[in-house]
Protein backbone atom coordinates (compact mmCIF):
# COMPACT_ATOMS: atom_id res chain seq x y z
CA UNK A 1 0.00 0.00 0.00
CA UNK A 2 1.30 3.38 -1.22
CA UNK A 3 0.62 6.23 0.17
CA UNK A 4 0.75 8.08 3.63
CA UNK A 5 1.25 6.71 6.70
CA UNK A 6 0.86 7.45 10.21
CA UNK A 7 4.32 7.88 11.79
CA UNK A 8 3.46 5.46 14.92
CA UNK A 9 4.18 2.75 11.79
CA UNK A 10 7.59 3.93 10.73
CA UNK A 11 9.05 5.24 13.85
CA UNK A 12 9.62 1.20 15.04
CA UNK A 13 11.36 0.60 11.62
CA UNK A 14 13.49 4.04 11.80
CA UNK A 15 14.51 3.80 14.98
CA UNK A 16 14.55 -0.04 14.91
CA UNK A 17 17.87 0.84 11.98
CA UNK A 18 19.26 3.23 14.00
CA UNK A 19 19.77 1.74 17.39
CA UNK A 20 20.70 -2.19 15.70
CA UNK A 21 20.42 -5.03 18.42
CA UNK A 22 19.19 -2.49 20.86
CA UNK A 23 16.22 -2.42 20.32
CA UNK A 24 13.35 0.63 20.94
CA UNK A 25 13.45 -0.02 24.57
CA UNK A 26 16.57 0.64 25.12
CA UNK A 27 16.19 3.76 22.88
CA UNK A 28 13.10 5.22 24.98
CA UNK A 29 15.49 4.30 28.09
CA UNK A 30 18.36 6.88 26.81
CA UNK A 31 15.84 9.17 26.06
CA UNK A 32 14.22 9.39 29.47
CA UNK A 33 17.10 8.33 31.30
CA UNK A 34 17.10 11.82 33.49
CA UNK A 35 13.23 11.76 34.08
CA UNK A 36 14.03 7.72 35.13
CA UNK A 37 17.01 8.44 37.67
CA UNK A 38 16.77 11.99 38.18
CA UNK A 39 19.20 14.93 36.84
CA UNK A 40 21.80 14.37 39.19
CA UNK A 41 22.77 10.80 38.35
CA UNK A 42 21.73 11.48 34.59
CA UNK A 43 24.49 13.82 33.93
CA UNK A 44 27.21 11.33 35.67
CA UNK A 45 25.91 8.41 34.26
CA UNK A 46 24.47 6.71 31.32
CA UNK A 47 22.96 3.48 30.16
CA UNK A 48 25.11 1.20 27.86
CA UNK A 49 23.59 -1.94 27.29
CA UNK A 50 20.26 -3.89 27.88
CA UNK A 51 21.03 -7.53 27.63
CA UNK A 52 18.11 -9.61 27.49
CA UNK A 53 18.13 -13.31 28.72
CA UNK A 54 17.68 -15.41 25.24
CA UNK A 55 14.15 -15.21 23.75
CA UNK A 56 12.61 -13.60 26.69
CA UNK A 57 11.48 -9.67 26.85
CA UNK A 58 12.20 -9.38 30.57
CA UNK A 59 14.70 -9.54 33.34
CA UNK A 60 17.41 -8.05 31.80
CA UNK A 61 20.58 -6.58 32.49
CA UNK A 62 21.25 -3.27 32.12
CA UNK A 63 24.94 -2.21 31.58
CA UNK A 64 25.32 1.59 33.15
CA UNK A 65 28.41 3.82 32.55
CA UNK A 66 29.98 5.43 35.68
CA UNK A 67 33.13 6.50 36.85
CA UNK A 68 34.67 7.05 40.25
CA UNK A 69 32.38 7.05 43.32
CA UNK A 70 29.22 7.87 41.76
CA UNK A 71 29.33 3.91 41.02
CA UNK A 72 29.32 3.41 44.91
CA UNK A 73 26.44 5.23 45.06
CA UNK A 74 24.64 3.04 42.15
CA UNK A 75 25.31 0.00 43.73
CA UNK A 76 23.54 1.28 46.98
CA UNK A 77 20.84 2.64 44.96
CA UNK A 78 20.07 -0.14 42.47
CA UNK A 79 16.71 -1.28 44.13
CA UNK A 80 15.54 1.83 43.67
CA UNK A 81 16.54 2.20 40.36
CA UNK A 82 15.84 -0.84 38.95
CA UNK A 83 12.46 -0.03 39.99
CA UNK A 84 11.83 2.81 38.57
CA UNK A 85 13.03 1.35 34.81
CA UNK A 86 10.93 -1.41 35.47
CA UNK A 87 8.05 1.47 37.12
CA UNK A 88 8.60 3.25 33.44
CA UNK A 89 8.48 0.24 31.25
CA UNK A 90 5.28 -0.76 32.81
CA UNK A 91 6.65 -4.73 33.44
CA UNK A 92 9.67 -6.61 35.00
CA UNK A 93 11.95 -5.33 32.44
CA UNK A 94 15.11 -5.26 34.28
CA UNK A 95 16.47 -7.75 36.88
CA UNK A 96 19.89 -6.04 38.12
CA UNK A 97 22.44 -3.73 36.95
CA UNK A 98 26.10 -4.34 35.68
CA UNK A 99 28.11 -1.22 36.22
CA UNK A 100 30.32 -0.63 33.56
CA UNK A 101 33.78 1.50 34.75
CA UNK A 102 33.98 4.13 31.90
CA UNK A 103 33.08 7.63 31.81
CA UNK A 104 29.39 8.23 30.28
CA UNK A 105 29.13 9.16 26.62
CA UNK A 106 28.09 12.57 26.05
CA UNK A 107 26.83 14.01 22.41
CA UNK A 108 28.83 17.45 21.97
CA UNK A 109 26.66 19.61 19.43
CA UNK A 110 28.98 21.52 17.90
CA UNK A 111 28.83 25.17 18.40
CA UNK A 112 28.74 27.38 15.55
CA UNK A 113 29.64 31.13 15.57
CA UNK A 114 27.50 34.15 14.48
CA UNK A 115 28.53 35.41 11.19
CA UNK A 116 29.26 38.95 11.21
CA UNK A 117 26.66 41.23 9.98
CA UNK A 118 26.83 43.27 6.14
CA UNK A 119 26.55 47.02 6.59
CA UNK A 120 23.23 46.86 5.20
CA UNK A 121 22.22 44.52 7.40
CA UNK A 122 23.35 46.81 10.47
CA UNK A 123 21.83 49.49 9.02
CA UNK A 124 18.81 48.19 8.84
CA UNK A 125 18.73 47.28 12.01
CA UNK A 126 19.30 50.43 13.50
CA UNK A 127 16.61 52.37 11.41
CA UNK A 128 13.92 49.96 12.14
CA UNK A 129 14.30 50.79 15.88
CA UNK A 130 15.16 54.18 15.48
CA UNK A 131 11.65 55.19 16.38
CA UNK A 132 12.08 53.55 19.75
CA UNK A 133 12.57 56.14 22.14
CA UNK A 134 13.36 54.19 25.50
CA UNK A 135 17.40 53.40 24.95
CA UNK A 136 17.12 50.27 27.18
CA UNK A 137 14.78 48.86 24.72
CA UNK A 138 15.84 50.48 21.84
CA UNK A 139 19.55 48.65 22.68
CA UNK A 140 17.82 45.42 23.36
CA UNK A 141 15.71 45.58 20.09
CA UNK A 142 19.11 46.16 18.34
CA UNK A 143 20.78 43.06 19.86
CA UNK A 144 17.85 40.97 19.59
CA UNK A 145 17.66 42.06 15.62
CA UNK A 146 21.98 41.54 15.63
CA UNK A 147 21.57 38.36 16.75
CA UNK A 148 18.66 37.37 14.74
CA UNK A 149 19.97 38.64 11.30
CA UNK A 150 23.95 36.59 12.64
CA UNK A 151 22.35 32.81 13.11
CA UNK A 152 23.61 30.60 10.16
CA UNK A 153 21.24 30.22 7.70
CA UNK A 154 19.85 26.90 7.13
CA UNK A 155 20.85 24.56 4.48
CA UNK A 156 18.57 24.46 1.43
CA UNK A 157 16.49 21.41 1.53
CA UNK A 158 17.06 18.71 -0.67
CA UNK A 159 13.63 17.15 -2.55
Amino acid sequence: MNGPRRIGQTVPEVAGKALGKRGLAFGSLINDWPSIVGHQLSLRTAPDKLSFPRGKREDAVLHIRAMGAIALELQHLEPQIVERINSFFGYRAVAKIKLIHAAPLTIQKPTVRPRDLTMDEELSVMTTTATVEDEELRATLERFGRSLLARPRPAPRRR
